[in-house]
């Protein structure tokens, strides 16, 4: 007998009306939606089930775009580097891009809006030097002998990005390439907004427009052969027009430049430290989308219908953790769930009446064919995710795609059926309470909260083998008892005071990069104050390159505050003896071998610091007292049930808080306790399809012995 109904979407479409009423029995979901790709059927419009539409402001009206092709949306984009080999350079813009999806835009001033640098000196080539020849594609520049150039130009964005992404993804024959249009731009904006009202007229029986999502597409850009060749979750290069640009130009004062996007050809990704102008450019963005944003939000109130918003697609300009999103009224936010911080990026959302996580797997053929394993993908996501719902839990959850393809697994079937009521089960114990928060645990990086859980985050939850040993971190804390935020050091110069609100800090990453800071930590604002913090008695943990930057003698900018510096060949004359290894409370869970993952090499520990774990004269983990406080260095550390029990040890260890390891604890790293004292009730939950043994331990330090079956959760009241 299930416990309740509720809380769970499902997708349907015209052929599956009978399995979709069969389904949702099943799984008690109580509310119904389409997908792209996928229609509606109005035989379930009267049968009880909460209707999402998803609604495309961007797209799905090629007629509305071919009429207006000078408001179809753009984007900035660069050429690869070339070397000139004489006094001309010949350059194809398209070169490496999938032609349908782009057309260079030469209609608007291409000596205003292009731009061609000659990438040996970094100086901007004159426009008299250069000139654009239609017929060919290509840029003709008059150039230096071996000297290197790019081109940056404008393109019109004639296939919506996701559109062709699911064509090619489902092998989508014949499909009509669905252009993008610029809601921003005037025409398209009043058209926008009758073309709404028309939509909610025309289905009276959708009660949640689910906005797909808003203006502005991540960039998202596809090789010649309908590869995915540049992907950025949080790139703006796709939210660009002459139209926005003079408008940006008006409001800052000065002239943009085409290099303020380009960024040299890293687009300004989330690695990258970001510039004045840049950071100008996205609260402009985010300050616009927000205001139209808003009248489609409260044209959609006024029929009485409710807003969501997908957390994904055309979100760019939406971040949901600044100041503006609270202004835009929305009532409901959706994301895809990858992983532990993909659901924390959405259940710590403020401001908006329900939260709702889109698990995986996506009922896409690239997961539901012959031989395909939906089961497997659909357990690891709901554990991961559940370690992070356990923390801030979402809503609601659902899933997507096609519905007919789910169906032709039975096991899968069934197993979801059991997600939906575990699901329904933890929302009931635990909503509406703060769980038990060990320490206050700060991200310090150059973003702050306006990528708050998205560090190391390229594309959602893919694996990088550059990045997983720092997102690791990240996917810890998602599900560990801290009270975790993120900070910046725009904060710290701000208010150097908001340190007096945590007990750790965090900084995590290769040097010179977004993550870590680099040249930030030349200010002596801001390493004075975080060397203060420490000082006084708080915790600093390091992982990678913290603080990393060569600058006044050392690469390891808070070296003196670590204990470690990183071998850069300057320092070879000096001999180094501390390579011993300690025995320490930090590893007492940890096995012979610690996962490391790609691990920083050469780094050594000064005189003075305690070394855990050395191998082959590289550092992997170290602990350093700093006046009254506590520093730890760890080479790298991916996700692990063990490796999160490591950092947890690391973060009490740092705050001089040992003492605490026995409360609201299990001996076993694969089980975890989860404590709502407010609630009255405490859970222990097994993160494995294995049986599991512990020893629990409650918040006075008492302790029962406890046998789990495997994923097992078991509740008890304090």
């Amino acid at each position: 007998m299930k416990q309740n109904k509720g809380r769970v979407t499902i997708p349907t479409d015209t052929d599956v009306v009978k399995e979709t009423l069969s389904l949702a029995e099943r799984w008690g979901a109580d509310a119904v939606r389409d997908c792209d790709g996928t229609d509606f059927p109005v035989e379930l419009k009267d049968v009880g089930l909460k209707v999402y539409s998803t609604y495309y402001t961007t797209r799905k009206d090629n007629e509305w775009a071919r009429k207006n092709p000078d408001e179809i949306q753009q984007m900035y984009l660069m050429t690869p580097i070339y070397t000139a080999a004489g006094e001309t350079l010949r350059v194809r813009l398209m070169e490496g891009l999938y032609p349908d999806m782009l057309t260079p835009n030469s209609r608007d001033d291409i000596a205003r809006w292009w731009e061609v640098i000659d990438r040996s000196t970094g100086e901007v080539v004159p426009v008299s030097d250069w000139s654009y020849e239609e017929e060919t594609g290509e840029v003709i520049i008059r150039s230096i002998p071996f000297h290197d150039y790019t081109v940056s130009f404008l393109a019109y964005i004639m296939w919506d990005p996701v559109h062709m992404y699911n064509a090619v993804v489902n092998d989508w024959k014949d499909v009509e390439h669905q252009i993008t249009f610029d809601v921003r731009q005037p025409k398209t904006h009043v058209y926008t907004m009758e073309r709404l009202r028309k939509f909610i007229e025309a289905h009276p029986y959708v009660n949640v427009l689910r906005f797909t999502t808003f203006f502005h597409q991540f960039t998202l850009v596809f090789d010649e052969l309908a590869r995915e060749k540049y992907v950025d979750w949080y790139g703006y290069s796709a939210s660009v027009s002459p139209y926005i640009l003079e408008q940006f130009e008006k409001e800052v004062g000065y002239r943009f430049r085409p290099e303020f996007i380009i960024d040299q050809g890293y687009y300004n990704n989330q690695y990258r430290i970001p510039g004045r102008e840049y950071r100008d450019f996205m609260a402009f963005q985010r300050r616009e989308v927000a205001k139209i944003a808003k009248e489609m939000v409260d044209i959609t109130h006024e029929y009485g219908k409710e807003a969501m918003m997908f957390l994904g697609d055309h979100w760019i300009g939406m971040e949901p953790f600044m100041e503006e999103f609270q202004s835009i009224g929305l009532d409901a936010v959706v994301g895809s769930v990858g992983n532990g911080s993909t659901l924390r990026l959405i259940s710590d959302i403020e401001g908006v009446k329900y939260t709702e996580g889109r698990l995986l797997p996506y009922f896409f053929p690239d997961t539901f064919h012959e031989g395909g394993d939906p089961v497997k993908e659909a357990k690891i996501n709901w554990v991961t995710a559940r370690r992070a719902i356990l923390r801030k839990p979402i809503d609601r959850i659902g899933y997507g795609g096609y519905l007919k393809l789910a169906m032709e697994f039975p096991e899968f079937v069934e197993y979801v059926e059991s997600v939906c009521e575990e699901f329904r089960v933890l929302y009931e114990n635990i909503k509406g309470t703060t769980p038990y928060c060990v320490k206050r645990v700060a991200v310090l990086n150059c973003w702050g909260k306006m990528r708050a859980w998205g560090n190391h985050m390229v594309h959602h939850a893919i694996y990088f083998k550059k990045n997983y040993s720092y997102a690791g971190i990240i996917e810890a804390l998602a599900g560990a008892p801290f009270d975790v935020s993120f900070i910046s050091f725009d904060d710290i110069l701000e208010n150097p005071q908001i340190l007096k609100d945590i007990d750790v800090i965090l900084n995590i990453g290769d040097a010179d990069t977004a993550q870590t800071g680099g040249e930030w930590w030349c200010d002596p604002v801001i390493s004075a104050a975080v060397k203060e913090f420490v000082y006084n008695g708080g915790g600093i943990i390091g992982v990678g390159e913290p603080s990393g930057h060569q600058a006044n003698g050392h690469f390891i900018q808070l070296s003196t505050v670590f204990g470690v510096e990183e071998e850069r060949d300057f320092t070879l004359g000096y001999d180094k003896y501390n390579w011993e290894n300690h025995a320490h409370f930090i590893t007492e869970d940890a096995s012979e071998k610690i996962d490391f993952g790609e691990a920083q090499k050469h780094m050594y520990a000064l005189p003075g610091t305690t070394v855990l774990v050395s191998e082959n004269e590289n550092v992997h983990l170290a602990v350093h007292e700093f006046g009254k406080g506590r520093a730890v260095y760890i080479s790298g550390l991916p996700y692990s049930f063990e490796n999160s029990r490591l950092l947890y040890r690391a973060i009490l260890w740092s705050t001089g808080d040992e003492a605490s390891i026995h409360r609201w604890f299990s001996t076993n790293y694969n089980v975890e306790v989860h404590a709502y004292i407010k609630n009255g009730k405490f859970c222990v939950v097994n993160n494995t399809y294995e049986p599991q043994t512990t020893t629990v331990y409650k918040g006075d330090g008492s302790s029962f012995p406890l046998d789990l079956k495997a994923n097992e959760i078991v509740w008890y009241e304090i």
